[in-house]
């Protein structure tokens, strides 16, 4: 009744496990901590809520998840209700009475989960409360939701992570679930160091979401880009355009507005309740109801937001790194089916990105860790060679081949093609494209002296085939070239 296995199929309606989940929920189940890496999309939050229904069923009290932002905290506890699972957070929004009623809550032993902020778990009250549910054992687990906010060295540093130590130091026998998406290895260190996890378990998994295509372009006219791109190959679907600045978000949001996109801005200058609206009208838009909503943000949004089928992410600015890039572009295609990474850039974002590093507060060694990480993104910006290589290469791992071989040739890829240990996912059909444009190039040397001449191939698989049209023709809808050239052998890939 109780066990992982079973809340995994009967709360949540899954047959099966993903990738190193089940070896995570042992873990805590067993009481010991882990540091978990596993890409967006990948299933990390299942790692922590069922191993804290099972001790809830069990009579073993609350797991505490820290979560570093307010709507991650509504989002997941919104989620949870939907399946019948007692959960509940502590934050800001709160008044003092519905604040007192949650910690009643917890004290009684209602809750199965319990989301806050670092902020608020340091502080002398909320200690308190969970030394009374320590002495009693009634505290599950501590889940540490995007742990690499403890690291310096991260995308999205965060100084009030740094206190988490105090949950090894006051509860050593309550387990601790570390979560991230993305950390190279300097970052992964870090966090280990700084939340005192030498003993834990590192479950990394695979970082290559194998149904995203890469796609960067130098920034030209980066509206009439980003638009042509909507309009040829994602009218009507939900995806996420970030900016660098608020102001750029507004701008954006309503020039996409007077262009027939239903755009709507989000970054954390704007009214707390007009966010939520509009996180609630993306999350609920629909492109089969013609209600899918583009969102322009900062990238205050996306952190745990739990929409599958977002069909792009879009980059109208440099990030600040491969990390935040590769985190951002994460938010794409979460529910398997193809999904597009587009970035413009320029010369300009990088001389920003560089005055930034160079003007702030911190010491020379940052600053110049910070460079390197910058330079390795224009350097992934720039390339002609197979981009998701060189993404899968900066977080320390080998794309393998087709064959599983990892055999140093080229990747090369077909049309919305999975391999077949991860069969295609059935259901609608996506719409066929207005455009062919940069569909597809092969991950190799011919194909990018190809670009350079300035010639767009349409694919390139390991096997010959005869020789299809340039993209600029308007030809059938991608999915009759796909069903051309389908071979198990070959998967999404990336464009230059």
């Amino acid at each position: 009744m109780n066990s992982p296995a079973q809340i995994l199929h009967d709360v949540f309606g899954y047959s099966e496990f993903r990738g190193r989940q089940a070896e995570a929920i042992d873990q805590v189940l067993s009481g010991g901590d882990a540091l978990v890496l596993m890409p967006t999309g990948g299933g990390k939050s299942l790692c922590y809520q069922i191993p804290a229904i099972a001790q809830h069923r069990a009579g073993r009290g609350v797991c505490i998840v820290v979560s570093p932002l307010i709507a991650l905290m509504h989002d997941q506890v919104g989620a949870l209700h939907e399946l019948g699972i007692t959960a509940a957070f502590l934050n800001s929004t709160l008044d003092s009475q519905a604040a007192g009623e949650v910690e009643q809550r917890l004290l009684k032993g209602d809750l199965a989960l319990l989301y806050v902020a670092p902020e608020r778990l340091n502080t002398p009250r909320f200690l308190a409360l969970l030394q009374c549910l320590y002495e009693q054992q009634l505290l599950s687990l501590f889940a540490i939701d995007e742990a690499h906010c403890v690291s310096q060295w991260g995308h999205d540093f965060r100084p009030e992570y740094r206190s988490l130590t105090l949950l090894h130091e006051r509860y050593p026998t309550v387990p601790r679930l570390a979560l991230t998406a993305t950390a190279d290895e300097l970052t992964r260190g870090d966090m280990i160091e700084r939340l005192q996890l030498q003993g834990a378990a590192q479950l990394v998994s695979s970082f290559d979401r194998h149904n995203i295509r890469y796609r960067i372009t130098e920034k030209t006219d980066p509206r009439k880009q980003l638009l042509r791109f909507i309009e040829d190959e994602h009218e009507g679907e939900a995806g996420i355009v970030y900016c660098q600045s608020r102001k750029k978000v507004e701008e954006t949001a309503a020039w996409l507005q007077s262009e027939g996109i239903r755009a709507l801005p989000y970054h954390a200058g704007m009214d707390f309740t007009q966010r939520i609206r509009n996180q609630d009208a993306f999350l609920r838009g629909d492109a089969a109801e013609g209600t899918a909503v583009v969102m322009t943000a900062t990238i205050a949004f996306g952190m745990g937001i739990d929409k599958p089928d977002v069909r792009f992410v879009a980059h109208l600015d440099l990030p600040k790194n491969v990390e935040g890039y590769y985190q951002e572009t994460g938010r794409a295609g979460r529910d398997g089916l193809p999904a597009d990474a587009w970035m413009t850039y320029g010369l300009q974002d990088v001389v920003n990105q560089r005055r930034m590093i160079d003007e702030s507060p911190a010491n020379d060694d940052y600053k110049t860790v910070m460079r390197g990480k910058l330079d390795a993104l224009l350097g992934l910006a720039e390339a002609t060679d197979c981009r998701r290589v060189r993404l899968l290469h900066y977080f320390g791992e080998t794309l393998r081949d087709g064959n599983g071989d990892g055999g140093g040739q080229p990747t090369y890829f077909a049309a919305h093609v999975t391999t077949a240990s991860h069969p295609p996912k059935l259901g609608t059909p996506r719409k066929p494209r207005k455009s062919c444009s940069h569909v597809f190039t092969a991950c190799s040397k011919p194909a990018a002296s190809a670009l350079a001449r300035g010639t767009s191939l349409i694919f390139c698989v390991a096997k010959p085939l005869k020789k299809w049209r340039s993209s600029r023709t308007r030809s059938s809808p991608l999915s009759a070239l796909a069903r051309k050239s389908v071979s198990s052998n070959t998967k999404p890939c990336c464009a230059n």
